[in-house]
């Protein structure tokens, strides 16, 4: 396998492909901010038929559960033609488990028919790149400083990634991808007529008109600001006219239960589906919350956030391409290491900071007294 190393070649231009597959298994907030370059390949290559290899509980932020996962491009599957859905995280718990090598077996085989020339992994994982690289495409793009170094291996061109943002790097892998500069698109979700009529009566029978989302939780313990700080914000957010839900993911109850016995009634919890999800969030006055997937989804969606930030970098990981009002003190540390307890520069963050931003991104708020 010859080896090249893209880093910022002369523009050229595009070349053919027929077919082109992106594989990026998740998470929410990986899957979200590799959309972007994504949409960019598809405006790059209209013609071509573009995959992609996604984790099941994701599917929705590609496909709406309406809408098959190949064929016809359409409004629930608007940017991909064919979507490969994998359960790796199952697969790795039961990896001596015949069952398993047969899904394992069928789902490759699922991806090698479509006969890709080209495979970018967006994920810079080992289990990507091999998917990349068992895919049979001539030729895989990955970063030259994956995140797992071994994926390294699994690459014929290796881009040297450029910007901050991880949004900024995905692009570069992109542009590596088309041989010119990409401007970053507005981004397309699946249109869920089911979700978007349900959204509509659970606001009605909550009696939510104009409403902040909130989202206490994060993807560990380190990230999480106070449940009870995000219902001091609420019961504040009742007196300027603004009721608040508050989304909370399996396991995550004892969360929203918190914020809504703080606010005094003026928060309640919803438990969503990634397409319900979808479509209440594009409602929302406001988001309110951490470094996690939903926080990104409101981003994404241009839904105005304040991000609560404590041991991740909001300069690599924060909200992009909306009105954001990022607070982070200055005694945070950056560091991913997954930490029980709430990093303390986090805890340093006040309800009245935070009142201080929605106000900012909100406007004058009806009824208001100055914080």
């Amino acid at each position: 396998m010859r080896l090249q190393l893209l880093s910022q070649l002369p523009p050229k231009s595009a070349p053919r492909i027929d077919r082109l597959l992106i594989v990026r298994l998740g998470a929410m907030g990986d899957i979200i901010h590799t959309l972007p370059a994504a949409t960019a390949l598809r405006q790059a290559f209209p013609l071509t038929r573009i995959g992609w290899v996604v984790e099941e509980r994701w599917q929705e932020l590609l496909c709406s559960p309406q809408a098959t996962n190949s064929g016809p491009r359409s409004s629930s599957r608007p940017l991909v033609d064919e979507l490969h859905v994998v359960n790796t995280k199952a697969w790795r718990s039961s990896m001596s488990s015949a069952q398993t090598w047969k899904q394992i077996s069928s789902a490759l085989r699922e991806v090698r028919r479509n006969r890709y020339e080209v495979a970018v992994d967006f994920q810079g994982a080992a289990r990507s790149a091999l998917i990349a690289r068992w895919s049979g495409a001539d030729t895989i793009f990955g970063s030259a400083a994956p995140r797992e170094n071994v994926a390294s291996m699994f690459y014929s061109r290796q881009v040297m990634p450029r910007g901050q943002h991880v949004v900024e790097q995905s692009m570069s892998l992109a542009e590596a991808v088309t041989n010119g500069k990409l401007a970053i698109p507005n981004l397309e979700f699946p249109h869920d007529p089911s979700a978007e009529e349900q959204c509509e009566h659970r606001l009605l029978e909550h009696g939510m008109e104009q409403f902040v989302l909130l989202n206490p939780g994060a993807g560990w313990g380190a990230k999480q600001w106070p449940a009870e700080r995000y219902g001091e914000v609420a019961h504040r957010l009742a007196e300027w006219g603004y009721g608040s839900l508050v989304n909370f993911g399996p396991g995550e109850g004892v969360l929203a239960r918190a914020v809504e016995a703080t606010s005094e009634g003026a928060a309640e919890g919803i438990s969503c589906s990634l397409s319900l999800l979808i479509a209440l969030t594009r409602r929302a006055r406001l988001f309110i919350g951490g470094d996690t997937g939903p926080m990104h989804l409101a981003a994404a969606l241009g839904v105005p956030v304040v991000g609560l930030f404590g041991p991740t970098n909001p300069a690599r990981n924060g909200p992009f391409g909306t009105r954001t009002v990022v607070l982070r003190s200055e005694s945070s540390v950056t560091s991913h290491s997954r930490r029980k307890d709430p990093e303390r520069g986090l805890l340093e963050i006040t309800p009245d900071q935070v009142l201080v931003a929605a106000k900012q991104l909100l406007g004058t708020p009806r009824h208001a007294n100055l914080v």
